[in-house]
């Protein structure tokens, strides 16, 4: 959540993923203040999300380019967006997914990997501690309660 957790944050995300890459590009998309998006872009710089990249040698301008690890972030990016269009009427959507190739709107699910079901359910997928985890989160997870069947629907 420390990478993704603030508003600009993914906003600026999404618009990388458009294929914004300069400073007056993201400006211009996002009307953010320059101080504001400076912040938010040494904090992806930081997290190592972006990368800045040299484009022009004089004056020297950089670019700010996803890593591996910004881009592994697309699919939360994109299921955000599913969960929010799927709230809206088609009307009231300012922006879909489609298939590139077909043009045909696609409906983005999160699945597991080895079974392709679907983990919306939350009475079949629950978390649990991980091998990190402190004390708190184990007996958090030790003391979680039952999901009624009504309610895990």
């Amino acid at each position: 959540m420390g990478h993704v957790g603030e508003w600009w944050t993914l906003l600026i995300l999404h618009d990388a993923f458009d294929g914004y890459t300069r400073f007056d590009q993201f400006q211009e998309s996002l009307g953010i203040s320059s101080s504001m998006l400076t912040t938010r872009l040494k904090t992806l710089l930081a997290d190592g999300l972006l990368e800045r990249r040299p484009y022009q040698t004089s004056p020297v301008r950089h670019e700010y380019v996803l890593t591996e690890l910004g881009r592994s972030l697309r699919p939360v990016i994109v299921a955000l967006a599913a969960w929010g269009n799927a709230r809206l009427t088609p009307t009231e959507r300012s922006m879909i997914l489609v298939d590139a190739h077909s043009g045909e709107e696609v409906e983005p699910v999160v699945v597991d990997a080895k079974t392709g079901r679907r983990l919306d359910d939350s009475a079949a997928y629950v978390f649990t501690a991980g091998p990190a985890a402190s004390d708190a989160m184990r007996s958090r997870y030790a003391a979680r309660p039952a999901i009624p069947a009504e309610e895990a629907k």
